[in-house]
């Protein structure tokens, strides 16, 4: 397998909030959609985890979705969004933000940046887990990703 290749079922959560990616978990446990969900706790993992550290490769192949939260640590969210569309290995890949932030400008900037949806995080406990399902079950079973590019 290439650094370029896709694993179809793994998922990639950036998210800073430990509540969060344990409802996360919660929703994608009871679908058998994905064999394995990462979690990067900032936007400086989330970078190293899909793009290498400096002057290595990737450990891992690329996710079939990056699930993504703008407010980060270290880099925030659309920081990440603009390095990965900027960067070959990345530039096609499904991102989703997952957000609590319903401000115009970081939804008019991650559509400017190429995002692929923008989710605004229910309150609710419970339609949380719902929406969280219903992406997991869009994004991993209905959605056709691109091919990765080969060089």
């Amino acid at each position: 397998m290439s650094c370029l290749d896709i694993e179809p079922a793994r998922i990639l959560l950036v998210e800073d909030d430990p509540n969060d990616v344990e409802l996360i978990r919660l929703a994608f446990s009871d679908s058998n959609l994905i064999e394995q969900l990462d979690v990067a706790y900032d936007g400086e993992q989330a970078l190293q985890y899909l793009l290498g550290r400096e002057g290595q490769s990737p450990q891992s192949p690329l996710p079939r979705l990056l699930l993504l939260d703008l407010k980060l640590p270290k880099i925030n969210g659309i920081r990440v969004l603009q390095t990965l569309r900027t960067h070959p290995r990345t530039q096609n890949m499904v991102v989703v933000v997952m957000t609590s932030s319903q401000e115009d400008r970081d939804l008019n900037a991650c559509y400017e940046l190429g995002v692929n949806s923008y989710i605004v995080k229910p309150l609710d406990f419970q339609q949380f887990t719902e929406v969280a399902s219903q992406v997991g079950l869009y994004w991993m079973l209905l959605n056709r990703p691109p091919l990765p590019i080969r060089s």
